[in-house]
């Protein structure tokens, strides 16, 4: 049961009040003197104030409410705070307002009115706190995380991203292969170095070939290696990236892109470790970790011919998959700002504007975009102007989300529809609406 303190020195207001909220399921709790109503907000167990302006030394002047005010401010922040005033102190409650009061009514008070605000501010309430308890919880998560493994160069908050990380870190010591999964852009290169930093054989090379920028004649060669001779061009011997990931990680990225020829020599060298160069018969061997990342669905392949099931299923040990930046909106801004030269920052406006944009390119868009604005920023600060972004960013420039955002953040507070709503802006009934315009389903 929400729980309300009432400040106020005449005892009729505060039964009134306790009648009118236990109506509502409210406990009233009542202080004489401002005193009295600090000590009791110090044990930190009360939802909303309800305070006078006035006290008994001074009846007329509002100033014993403004120091109340203060007071209660500097004991609990975020504490809503509703002042009862009198006419004559309604610019002393004006400026109140402007400095955190929730909000002011005058004596005598509109009953509907002042529940319906409690009941608003205590709601709002609850929910900061349920966020601020979020945030610490993810931040002694991420902590641990850092302490634990080591994470240096790999920015992020969002705990979309923490999930993959963690699995990551936490499969990095196995020596099972890994296929990392996401859209072009989203790090998923930065993600296989984490792995490897964190794996067994973190002090081994860390080797990566991208299937999809070698020409399909060539790949064979830079894979295995060639010797002299093996075909025009080679004239001396040289290893491919098989025998340099020799006690390290291999990292094959866009591994969609390998011809089916290919895949079936690649699978042998995972299954064995032993492989020939070109234009050899001498039989070689390596040891080495296998990660893979793939901005294509490998199943979908799969089931049209297009990418060998026996292959997938050497490389899927562990799947890890990286979300596009625009279901992970906490990240955005701390990348934006690991991306920023050092004598460079982000005006708030800016930063909100990154927030709304809907990066496509993922996090390679938003890398070129705070490079080009340092160039173009002359000052020290980066305003709007300078991030050149789109005029039709996307829906979520004109402050309306859309369909990804809504379930980003009903997964993010776990269907609380309230909790997400709040994040989104938009009342739950906004909420709901834009749910069925875009077929979301309502959490259970």
């Amino acid at each position: 049961m929400p729980r309300v303190l009432v400040i106020d020195d005449n005892p009729s207001v505060a039964t009134a009040l306790e009648i009118l909220f236990s109506l509502h399921e409210m406990q009233v709790e009542h202080a004489a003197t401002p005193d009295a109503g600090v000590r009791r907000v110090e044990r930190g167990d009360i939802d909303l104030v309800i305070q006078d302006m006035n006290f008994e030394s001074d009846y007329t002047s509002g100033d014993e409410g403004v120091e109340l005010f203060h007071r209660l401010r500097a004991v609990s922040p975020d504490l809503p705070i509703i002042l009862l005033t009198a006419w004559t102190q309604l610019e002393h409650a004006v400026a109140l307002s402007k400095a955190g009061a929730a909000d002011y009514l005058s004596k005598p008070w509109d009953d509907n009115k002042l529940v319906a605000s409690a009941l608003t501010l205590i709601e709002l309430h609850d929910l900061q706190r349920a966020a601020t308890r979020q945030r610490t919880n993810r931040r002694e998560r991420q902590e641990r995380l850092a302490r634990h493994y080591n994470l240096r160069g790999f920015v992020f908050v969002d705990e979309v991203t923490e999930q993959a990380v963690n699995l990551a870190c936490q499969v990095a010591k196995s020596p099972l292969p890994i296929l990392i999964q996401g859209e072009s852009g989203v790090g998923k290169d930065l993600l296989a170095e984490l792995i490897h930093r964190n794996s067994a054989v973190s002090h081994g090379p860390l080797i990566s070939l991208n299937c999809g920028a070698i020409p399909e004649d060539m790949l064979e060669s830079e894979l295995f290696g060639a010797e002299a001779g093996a075909f025009k061009g080679v004239a001396r011997s040289r290893g491919g990236k098989l025998e340099a990931a020799d006690c390290g990680t291999l990292v094959l990225e866009d591994i969609a892109q390998l011809s089916i020829g290919n895949q079936a020599k690649l699978l042998r060298v995972i299954e064995t470790g032993r492989f020939t160069r070109l234009g050899s018969n001498r039989e070689r061997h390596a040891a080495f970790r296998v990660i893979t990342t793939s901005n294509a669905d490998l199943q979908q392949l799969v089931a049209q011919g297009l990418f060998r099931q026996d292959l997938l299923y050497r490389l899927n040990g562990v799947t890890v998959e990286l979300a596009p930046l625009r279901q992970r909106h906490d990240d955005i801004v701390p990348l934006a700002k690991s991306f920023l030269t050092h004598e460079k920052s982000l005006s708030t406006a800016a930063e909100d504007a990154l927030r709304r944009s809907p990066w496509h390119g993922n996090v390679r868009e938003l890398r070129s975009t705070i490079q080009r604005a340092c160039v173009l920023a002359q000052g020290s600060v980066i305003e709007i102007e300078h991030l050149m972004l789109p005029a039709n960013a996307g829906i979520l420039g004109t402050g309306e989300p859309d369909a990804d955002s809504i379930r980003h953040a009903l997964s993010k507070h776990r269907g609380v529809i309230a909790q997400a709503a709040a994040e989104l802006g938009l009342s739950r009934q906004a909420l709901y609406r834009r749910m069925d315009l875009y077929g979301i389903a309502k959490p259970q």
